[in-house]
Order: C-alpha cells, then structure tokens, then sequence
C-alpha cells in the first residue's frame, strides 16, 4: 500500500479512529490493532511475503529470549550466527542472487568461456531491507547486553512490522520504538497536529517535487545520447531533488504517521543538500542507516580509532557496503566507492568533523565560504547520483561523458517532450523554504497556517501529477 494511494487515504482514518475511539482504554488491543493493521498494510501489496516478516520475527523473538538465558560464549555466539544467517542469507538470496550468477556469467565471458546458465525470477519484496536490519539490531543489543529482550510477542512483532516506517524506514533501534509499544498511549491534539503537518509536508516533497522531477529526469535520462550538457546538468539536478523529495518525504510521512498514534520516530534527514562536506552530508542523509552501519558495522572494525590505514580501509567497506544494500547493481558499487574518495582526504586532513556543528557561521545568511562548501558538496553529490540513477555503469560513464564533453549551454536543447521551466521555480523556492525552515525554529510545525498553504499548494499542483501514482524510489530496496 502506498502512502500517496486512496487505499492509505482510507486505511489510516479507519485504523486511526479504531485505535483512539474505541480502543483507547486498552493497550494490549491497541497493539494488536496495530500488527493486524501492519499485516494488511504490507499484505496489500503481496500477501505471500508476509511469511518472511512473520519467520524473521519468530526467529528473532526466540533468539533474543534465549541470549538473554545462555551464559556460555560459544553457545551465545551460535545463536546470533543463526539471526545473521537466516536474516542476512534471506536478504540475500531475495535481492542478490541474479545479480551472483549474472556477474559469474559475465566473468567467464571475458575469458572467453560462454555459460548459459539460467536465473530465477526472484521478485524482491518490498522493504527486505529495512525490516530485516531492524530485527538484526534488536538481536545484536541482546547479544552485547545493551538491550534485555522482551518477553511480550506481540509487542516484538509490532516492533518490527510497524506500518508507518515498514517498507523504507526509518530503521529504527528497540532501544528507541520498542520500548513504546508497552507505555499507555495518550491522545496528545498537538502530536497529532505535528504529525498531519509532516503527512502534508512529505506528500507535498513526493507528490509535487519528486513526482514533477521525475518526468524530466526520466525523459532526460532515456534521451541522454542526444541532449547537450545544460539539458544532462539539469537531469543530474532534477534526480537529485526526486530521490531527496521522494526518500525524506516518506520518513516524514512515516514520522508523522506514528506521531498520530502517540508514536515518535527517528529524524532521517536534516537537510542534507545544506552540507558543507561530504562527511556532514552523511551526517544528515539517511541517517538511520548510516548510523546503523557505524554502530554495527564501522566501530566493530575499529572505526577511526586505529591506524589511518584501517581508517581508510573501514572507510570503503562501509561506502561500498551501503551501495551495496540499496541494489544488486555495479552502479550502487560504484556510487559508494565514489563517496568513500571524497570521504577519504576529509579523513585523511583529520577534517572529516571539521562542520559538525550544524549551525550557520553567519545566521541565517550563509558566508560565501560556506556558500561555496555547500555548492561544492553537492556538486560532487549530484555527480555521485548520476550513477545511482543509471541502468547500467557504462550509460553512467557515458553520461558524464557526455556532461564535461558536448558543452552545448543552448537552451532549446531543454525541451525534451514538455520542458517547464516551473519546475525549476519550485525547486528553488522549496530550497529557499527548507534554508528558513532550517535557521529559523519551527516555522512550519508551529504555525497551523503553513498546513492551509500547503495543503492549497499540493491540491492545485497535484492536478497534473497526482495521477501518475508513482512509487517511492526506495520501496526497490
């Protein structure tokens, strides 16, 4: 089910008025409303893959209580292989084993061997990626003895098939959601009025920016061969605000969500395009799983307290791990290894949290340094997204070709099937809106105002686009 469907536009007011008016009183049948909802919310889109989240869970569940229960080392150290085994190789075998055979394929083509060996159409269930993470960090805290596992199934198992935040995060710690699910739950009006101006926000990021972007971006990119370079810039560009509409506005749809049944989740973005490194830009994308990948996978490597060499070495493997989790495609390889090069001289010149202050030198206006910083990491991101949106390495590689190479700046070039220079308006007024909704404090969840202009907006806009009902990009990972 998505977010921007009729089918939500009528399941969350159905749940939401079970879940306040005629269940209030009760927190266990809360919870259990909210795991059958959850079910028939991921069940909507294909009822089959229930069984992986329900496995998950039970195997999970179970390997929690028995970690908290065993004393011997070896014994502890069998059962969390068992939660990584199962949830890692079910992952796997979902989202990469084409992409293993295809690749061993192509591997002995080069060497002149010829192999025809056929692969599975293998389907890949909607947010493997996210729920199966989420579970696993439950297991590792009770591995390490930072979490005590709970004992209440249908709390755990609401934990990790939570609707709101289910197929494309944010991927939330049990020390954080878990914990809810077994706290009273009071109606709270300004939560709730929180929660619906996020709802609004997030659509307005999908439906108007990212959906409107993703028009050109499409045309642009099928086209590329024939195009100058204003026309490829402006592709690279319109991408870069479709996947950051598109991803931040399901977590704030997501966030929101679960703020209407008195739920609080992590922020996942914060305002990543105003970064001024790329180290701060993974600072403020995404950033429940880049903190998922530092806690579980960079510390335990050693993180940055080691020799430089094993920094940088912990560097790439965390880069090319996290291309790796979004696809089994070279390009999401080498989008991560593009990050970890410009990573690596922030780390190597120890600047890496050289802007780990958020705040602004100057207020609200930027310094033409920190002007120049932001236009330069995202820049260098933009570029980075050129392989994350291709089909293939070699189209990417030819595109940025293409890009530094036909410098054509015609304008007439732009108008590839309808080009509207609107869009290019309503970036710049969202970038505008997000630079003052960032210095200045809560501007838009403090005043119901914004929810009337917002909602104004997206109903006049959505006119053209809303029919196109496109996905979220991330629902592919």
């Amino acid at each position: 089910m998505f977010f921007n469907s009729i089918a939500f536009l009528l399941f969350l007011p159905t749940v939401f008025f079970l879940y306040w008016f005629l269940l209030k009183r009760n927190l266990k049948v809360q919870n259990i409303l909210l795991l059958v909802a959850s079910y028939f919310f991921y069940g909507w889109w294909d009822y089959r893959f229930l069984i992986l989240i329900a496995l998950s869970t039970g195997i999970d569940y179970v390997v929690g209580l028995k970690l908290q229960s065993e004393t011997v080392k070896k014994k502890r150290n069998y059962l969390l292989a068992l939660s990584l085994i199962f949830n890692l190789g079910m992952l796997g075998f979902f989202k990469y084993y084409n992409f293993f055979v295809e690749s061993w394929i192509d591997a002995w083509a080069m060497s002149g061997v010829k192999m025809h060996v056929s692969t599975m159409q293998i389907v890949l269930p909607v947010g493997i990626s996210f729920y199966t993470f989420q579970t696993l960090s439950y297991t590792i805290d009770v591995y390490r003895k930072k979490l005590t596992p709970t004992k209440n199934f249908i709390n755990f198992a609401t934990f990790v098939a939570f609707f709101p935040q289910l197929v494309a995060g944010p991927i939330e710690r049990a020390t954080n959601l878990l914990p809810q699910f077994s706290v009273k739950r009071i109606f709270n009006l300004e939560r709730a009025k929180s929660g619906i101006h996020l709802i609004i926000w997030g659509l307005f990021k999908k439906i108007v920016i990212a959906d409107s972007c993703a028009t050109y971006v499409n045309a642009i990119f099928d086209n590329y061969q024939e195009v100058n370079t204003l026309t490829l810039l402006m592709g690279a560009v319109y991408f870069a605000f479709q996947i950051y509409g598109d991803f931040s506005g399901y977590s704030d749809i997501a966030i929101g969500t679960a703020r209407l049944f008195g739920f609080e989740l992590m922020q996942n973005f914060n305002y990543p395009y105003f970064s001024r490194d790329v180290a701060e830009f993974w600072r403020r994308w995404h950033i429940s799983l880049s903190t998922w990948f530092r806690d579980y996978l960079y510390i335990p490597l050693g993180g940055s307290r080691t020799t430089k060499n094993k920094q940088i070495r912990n560097v790439f493997i965390i880069f090319l791990v996290s291309g790796f989790w979004h696809g089994a495609n070279w390009t999401f390889i080498i989008w991560g290894a593009l990050h970890a090069l410009f990573f690596i001289p922030l780390l190597i010149g120890k600047k890496n949290r050289k802007n780990i202050n958020q705040v602004s030198e100057n207020g609200v206006i930027p310094s033409f340094r920190e002007f120049m910083d932001m236009l330069i990491t995202f820049t260098l991101v933009t570029l980075a997204w050129v392989f994350f949106r291709a089909d293939n390495s070699t189209v990417a590689c030819h595109y940025i070709k293409r890009l530094v190479s036909n410098l054509n700046f015609n304008i007439e070039y732009l108008s590839i099937e309808r080009y509207s220079i609107e869009i290019l308006v309503l970036i710049g007024i969202f970038i505008l809106f997000e630079w003052f909704h960032k210095h200045v404090e809560h501007p838009f969840l403090g005043r119901v105002k914004w929810l009337k202009i917002v909602g104004v907006i997206i109903m006049i806009l959505t006119l053209g686009v809303y029919s196109n009902h496109l996905e979220f990009i991330y629902f592919q990972f």
